[in-house]
């Protein structure tokens, strides 16, 4: 954990005089896009393997039809397809997993008074008016929704508000043109139970807004920047 204040601290100072008291908040930020950076492989696997699983879906949709009375010679031969045409149902899952741990880091980090025995001298930068250890309840105590602290997560909930509706709007665009399967689709065919899910996917990335609000500032920072990379990845990459 003191490695990774240090680095925190670094890119601040690096990056003081550009923006001066915002510097903390510019190096996560930056932290965050390097993060980014590093996942890209991951996030083009990721994309090459959605197209080929769609690619697939008719395929699949035969093989549903030729062993419709053998359910477990049906997922041999799904598995064979998938490994013959080397495509991974989980690569869509990996580059969100390597993220976690970033993610995790500066949570903790902005939520410890002490590191390495130390006081945590990043509780002290802020985001303009906002603390960067402080969470939204924080800043509705202190001057309310039109306070400061409060205008801050106003901005912020606005940019995930925006990229939720851009994201929301994409995917139904790509389910109805065929590009991705269909909600509640696995393999080529509807699954009953998977319905009520696959109808809640276009609205996870509302989901973003409870987390600005609960996790430290500089969580919700990482949070806010990384779900607007992804959106402009996936523009690109899925295009």
């Amino acid at each position: 954990m003191s490695l990774f204040a240090s680095l925190v601290e670094r890119l601040a100072d690096l990056l003081q005089p550009l923006f001066g008291t915002t510097a903390a908040a510019a190096a996560i930020v930056l932290f965050t896009a390097l993060v980014r950076l590093l996942v890209l492989p991951l996030s083009r696997a990721a994309a090459r393997g959605q197209r080929a699983r769609t690619a697939l879906q008719p395929r699949i949709t035969e093989l549903r039809r030729k062993h419709a009375k053998n359910p477990d010679r049906l997922q041999r031969a799904v598995l064979e397809l998938h490994r013959e045409e080397k495509v991974s149902p989980l690569s869509g899952c990996l580059p969100t997993l390597c993220q976690l741990p970033a993610f995790f880091l500066l949570y903790h980090l902005f939520s410890s008074t002490t590191i390495g025995g130390r006081t945590n001298e990043l509780l002290t930068h802020r985001l303009f008016a906002a603390p960067l250890g402080g969470r939204w309840a924080d800043a509705l105590g202190d001057g309310g929704v039109f306070g400061g602290s409060g205008l801050v997560y106003a901005g912020l909930f606005a940019v995930v508000a925006a990229v939720a509706a851009f994201n929301y709007r994409r995917t139904k665009r790509m389910t109805a043109a065929g590009l991705v399967p269909p909600a509640g689709a696995a393999d080529g065919e509807r699954v009953p139970g998977l319905e009520a899910v696959g109808r809640v996917m276009p609205f996870l990335s509302f989901f973003t807004l409870v987390t600005v609000a609960v996790v430290p500032l500089a969580a919700a920072l990482y949070m806010v920047t990384s779900t607007t990379w992804s959106t402009v990845e996936r523009a690109v990459l899925y295009r």
